[in-house]
């Protein structure tokens, strides 16, 4: 089955989120927990969790597919070690927060390299997550590929596999796909190399490691490493590859997330993926 929604809005507190998402016809969400732009907030009230849990069982959205976002600030990559430091208590605080409110999958970009190099930041990355799930309990670290724009890490499906293996790819590691990322980091989705790109992320990855996908058209043509999003089938992208998602059992069961740059078109976006189904 798919479960098809948005990275809503918690404008006036993480509780209001189902809320929208039921408004566009979602049985999937994304969130932030916090403003995604500072470092430090207050922590979760009791009763903002307790209206949240609420929420999401009116709106009949399951945890398990409620992807929630980390902060834009947290580079896991920085090869400054107080930067690095903060930025693992930044991140270890987001989980906690994923937490808290019941839930376990934590998207993030896995960091740059700031000209230091990819695979001593891949490994610098790897150290963080490690740290990261001793200190917490049960938050599963989604791990999203990237445009390749500046000195990013996490374009590369091996990039993805590296983590895993430096990690240990326990069950609380996994990843996310954003379709716009992989097309402008130079992975074609249309046509028949639709199959040959999900063929290498399952050798090199695998589909049991799929944890959710951001579902994004793109403004500019494959190889380009900008990451600019188009509402769905108005891209570079084009309709049928996300018809194909749609139809393809090895989607199924995780959180489908819109990230299009127009909220107005979000259910008008969802029907129109519910009936390539």
């Amino acid at each position: 089955m798919k479960y098809i929604g948005a990275h809503v809005s918690i404008g006036g507190g993480v509780e209001v989120s189902p809320r929208n998402a039921l408004s566009i016809g979602a049985d999937a969400m994304a969130i932030f927990t916090k403003n995604q732009r500072q470092w430090k907030v207050p922590p979760l009230a009791d009763e903002s969790v307790d209206a949240f849990t609420a929420g999401l069982a009116q709106a009949r959205i399951a945890p398990e597919h409620v992807l929630v976002h980390d902060s834009y600030l947290i580079n896991l990559g920085n090869p400054d070690p107080a930067k690095a430091e903060k930025a693992l208590d930044a991140f270890i605080e987001e989980i906690r927060r994923v937490e808290a409110l019941g839930l376990t999958l934590l998207n993030f970009h896995p960091g740059a390299h700031l000209g230091e190099g990819e695979e001593p930041c891949l490994e610098r990355i790897a150290a963080a997550m490690r740290a990261a799930l001793d200190a917490t309990e049960r938050g599963v670290l989604v791990i999203e590929n990237t445009a390749g724009q500046g000195t990013s890490v996490g374009y590369t499906f091996g990039h993805l596999a590296r983590l895993m293996e430096l990690t240990g790819g326990g069950d609380r590691v996994g990843v996310c796909i954003d379709t716009c990322h992989l097309f402008a980091s130079g992975y074609e989705l249309r046509g028949d190399a639709f199959d040959e790109t999900f063929a290498d992320f399952d050798r090199q990855v695998g589909f049991s490691r799929l944890r959710g996908m951001h579902i994004n058209d793109s403004v500019k043509e494959c190889g380009m490493r900008v990451d600019r999003h188009a509402p769905i089938g108005k891209g570079c992208i084009g309709g049928e590859p996300f018809e194909r998602i749609m139809g393809d059992s090895r989607f199924d069961g995780i959180p489908l997330i819109l990230e299009t740059p127009q909220p107005d078109l979000w259910a008008e976006e969802i029907a129109l993926l519910r009936g390539w189904i």
